[in-house]
Parts: C-alpha cells; sequence; structure tokens
C-alpha cells in the first residue's frame, strides 16, 4: 500500500475521531496528516513525511486549535427572545404592584409586577424591566 494512502486513512480515522470528541485536537491532528499524505504523493521520503507531519502537528495544535477553541466558546453578541427585553425601558399602562398592572414593552402590552413588591408604580411612568418569567415582566421605577 502506498504512504500517501496510508496518511490519507490516518486523517480519516482523526476526523471521524474529532466528530465524537469535539476538542479540536483529533481535527488539527487530522488536518497534518492529510498535509502529510500530499507530501507522501509527491514522492517525499518516509523520514521527511514524519518531519512534516510533526511540523504541521504543532504548528496546528499550538496556535491554531486556540483560537479555534476561543470562537467556539465565545459569548453570544446578541440577545434573543425574551432575554432582550431583560434592562430596556417599559411604558406602564395601567398601575403596577406588586400583584399585578401592565406595561408596554416595544410596543407589546404585557403583565408586571414591581420588582420590590411594597412600590406603586403609576399609570404613565417608565420603567425598567429586571426580569422575565413567563409572561411576566418584573420592573422597577426609573429615576
Amino acid at each position: 500500500m502506498d504512504l500517501w494512502l496510508i496518511w490519507l486513512i490516518v486523517a480519516a480515522v482523526l476526523a471521524v475521531a474529532e466528530i465524537f470528541t469535539l476538542t479540536a485536537a483529533l481535527g488539527m491532528l487530522s488536518a497534518a496528516a492529510l498535509v502529510t499524505a500530499g507530501s507522501a504523493a509527491i514522492g517525499l521520503p518516509p523520514a521527511l513525511q514524519l518531519v512534516v507531519y510533526a511540523v504541521v502537528a504543532s504548528i496546528t495544535v499550538l496556535f491554531v486549535r486556540p483560537l479555534a477553541v476561543r470562537h467556539v466558546l465565545k459569548p453570544p453578541t446578541a440577545r434573543f427572545g425574551i432575554d432582550a427585553l431583560v434592562g430596556k425601558a417599559a411604558y406602564v399602562v395601567s398601575e403596577v404592584t406588586g400583584s399585578g398592572g401592565r406595561v408596554r414593552i416595544d410596543g407589546e402590552e404585557w403583565t408586571a409586577r414591581a420588582y420590590d413588591e411594597t412600590l406603586v408604580i403609576p399609570s404613565g411612568a417608565t420603567v425598567d424591566v429586571i426580569e422575565i418569567s413567563g409572561a411576566t415582566a418584573f420592573v422597577y421605577p426609573r429615576e
């Protein structure tokens, strides 16, 4: 069997193993084996193939993998759904107390409760949305 084919098989096995582990390390080793398969296909001797594999594997694991992991672990930049409403201003439609009320957030009416149960927020006031629980917005008056 040709050496380039062996390197290609090693690359495929490492790529499949990466799918199951999701560490990015095996993927980098698979890429190194793929590059080495190319070097074997052009006729480099086996000793130089090992050098190519070692160099490419070292570069990818030490430099490319940390960038890939950082990119994957980066927190999302935008909030969606009800998470996007937290921190927004709301307009009080009907008086809000610790037991109920109504507010308008971005044009939609929500049931609301005062975050501090002792507060009574009059109609027409501007409040901040502190938390959303189910279909209820917990709000606090703006100062």
